[in-house]
């Protein structure tokens, strides 16, 4: 199951913030097509039809089309800044012990 790091459920607190009711930073698979699918992100007022639904009810969301969920399975959901100060959200690998 993707797991999601405690910068990026600040993050996606601060981007449902001004949304109304139950928003959550939504994943989808865009471009499946190749050896990389490519994802999409947006904020999404409730999960779609069919999504997985990560997070607590008092905490941030985050909803998984089903296409995305089986890709992102064993990945980690992260925040990083870039050089200029911005962040972006990161999709990496699990790390096993």
């Amino acid at each position: 199951m993707l797991t999601v790091t405690e910068a990026a459920a600040e993050a996606i607190t601060a981007l449902t913030s001004q949304s109304e009711g139950d928003a959550g930073l939504r994943l989808a698979v865009q471009n499946a097509e190749g050896e990389s699918a490519q994802l999409a992100l947006s904020v999404a007022p409730a999960p779609a039809d069919g999504d997985s639904v990560l997070g607590a009810d008092e905490g941030p969301k985050v909803f998984l089309e089903p296409q995305a969920a089986a890709l992102l399975d064993d990945k980690v959901l992260d925040v990083q800044e870039d050089e200029t100060g911005g962040v972006a959200f990161a999709v990496l690998p699990q790390h096993t012990s």
